[in-house]
């Protein structure tokens, strides 16, 4: 797999199991709790999840079986950049 589609998946597989935890979180949560926090509960409820999750999946990456990891991150291989420094001759 080219490594721009890796690094992709990779970006947007962890960003909608966010969402989903997100959502989760959001429609179970009591009334009383998000009441006070008007329209911007969501709003502040989907990047503090996208966050947690983000960092969650990264320290569990290596602990994790490949079939997990690719279930969870959209791939086992982390994608390989070039050194910026480099140049293509």
């Amino acid at each position: 797999m080219p490594d721009q589609l890796t690094a992709w998946l990779r970006t947007i597989v962890p960003a909608a199991w966010s969402a989903l935890i997100a959502w989760l979180i959001t429609a179970g949560t009591p009334d009383w709790l998000t009441d006070p926090l008007g329209d911007a509960g969501p709003t502040l409820v989907v990047p503090i999840v996208l966050a947690a999750v983000y960092a969650l999946l990264r320290w569990a990456e290596p602990r994790l079986p490949a079939w997990l990891a690719r279930l969870l991150l959209g791939s086992a291989t982390p994608p390989t950049y070039m050194d910026s420094r480099s140049t293509v001759e």
